[in-house]
């Protein structure tokens, strides 16, 4: 036991004699100082009233080719014109619904008639609200079927 207490004070002192000669060999000093003055942190900033604002380029429309562009009339974009919502087969579920051109099959603020809307747990399937948690024809996603014997929980087919 005193051989291990003579080691362990060997490597005390040898480690604490390494590192007081490599702090003093290492360590210099800075005698120069500077000055610092404070600056305006406000300096070169522009002033609230002075600044320019620039329009979009999106919200501008071309009139015609080499004219100027024209500010975009807001109203006509705020409204909606069903026969443009409807204009193809493919649109056949879409409808002006508080101005805007909706998709009745899957918006879930206007399923299947305006103003619909479908709980937080539900989505808009076909323009019905469908719950995705323990429902084995829509779990998880619309249409997304488990296979036969496998029911659906917590939105997964054969849950556990």
């Amino acid at each position: 036991m005193a051989q291990f207490m003579k080691l362990l004070v060997t490597i005390a002192l040898t480690f604490a004699i390494t590192t007081a000669i490599i702090t003093t060999t290492t360590t210099t000093t800075n005698t120069t100082t500077k000055t610092v003055a404070l600056e305006d942190p406000l300096k070169g900033l522009t002033p609230p009233g002075a600044i320019k604002i620039r329009r979009s380029r999106f919200l501008a429309e071309k009139t015609g080719q080499g004219q100027r562009a024209k500010a975009r009339n807001l109203q006509e974009a705020a409204s909606c014109k069903p026969e443009i919502c409807r204009s193809t087969e493919a649109n056949s579920t879409m409808a002006c619904c508080s101005k805007k051109c909706v998709n009745l099959s899957t918006d879930r603020n206007n399923c299947g008639v305006c103003k619909r809307k479908c709980r937080s747990w539900e989505k808009c399937c076909g323009g019905w609200c469908e719950s995705m948690i323990y429902n084995d024809r829509h779990c998880g996603a619309c249409n997304h079927r488990c296979k036969p014997g496998h029911k659906c929980a917590l939105a997964l087919c054969n849950y556990a």
